[in-house]
């Protein structure tokens, strides 16, 4: 007895905060996978125009499909959609790019440094901050040497 009462509970609360039908709250509070159903939850409360279940799957298989979303690199999981056009190896396992799909990205997860300067040197910083004409010294002995 419980266990239903529990059940008419959590039906009752996906009816009242996703605004759908008994059977929509059924289909979604018996999704198989727990992370579409957060998703398709998500859908239902952000998206106006998504108004059942159904509606919120087909969406979800529709992003699935699209090739953009597609994993591009399992190392750092960048999508074909997040191809970076300005280094060789396009995805965010490339740190020394200064192109703006990285520092899109980095500001978008959150890996963002507000005092690096991408048109400084990374080692000693010269020719950023506002100084264009700092000289960069760092590979000075290399120079020499050769």
């Amino acid at each position: 007895m419980p266990k239903d009462h529990a059940r008419k509970k959590a039906l009752a609360t996906i009816k009242d905060l996703y605004d759908v039908k008994h059977a929509d709250a059924i289909a979604l509070l018996d999704h198989p996978d727990a992370d579409e159903r957060e998703t398709l939850e998500r859908y239902l409360s952000e998206y106006m125009d998504i108004n059942t279940y159904a509606e919120a799957v087909a969406y979800l298989r529709q992003e699935q499909n699209d090739p953009r979303n597609q994993i591009m690199c399992r190392d750092c999981g960048w999508t074909y959609g997040m191809v970076c056009p300005e280094c060789a190896k396009g995805c965010g396992c490339e740190y020394g790019c200064s192109g703006w799909r990285h520092e899109e990205m980095r500001a978008a997860t959150g890996d963002y440094d507000e005092d690096d300067d991408p048109y400084g040197c990374q080692e000693c910083g010269a020719g950023g901050g506002g100084d264009p004409y700092g000289e960069c010294c760092c590979y000075e002995d290399e120079d020499e040497a050769a």
